[in-house]
């Protein structure tokens, strides 16, 4: 398994900053300030994760992961 595909740190990065958190706009803060996502990355990533779960956006990792694709189109 080479690094991108081994998501278990990202995981613990996040468990932190939500033990760091107490909602999702804090978390969105933290994410914008602590993680140097921009705004909009992280408003994306936070309604991807709520729209979507981790059942979908697994497969979705893995199907990008096949194909190749690191950052996709819209590159935010």
């Amino acid at each position: 398994m080479n690094r991108a595909e081994d998501v278990s740190g990202l995981v613990e990065e996040y468990r932190v900053l939500l033990d760091m958190t107490d909602s999702q706009d804090s978390l969105r803060k933290a994410m914008v300030e602590g993680a140097e996502w921009t705004p909009q990355a992280a408003n994306r990533l936070l309604e991807l994760a709520n729209d979507y779960g981790s059942f979908m956006l697994r497969n979705a990792l893995a199907i990008s992961l096949a194909l190749g694709i690191e950052d996709g189109a819209l590159g935010l």
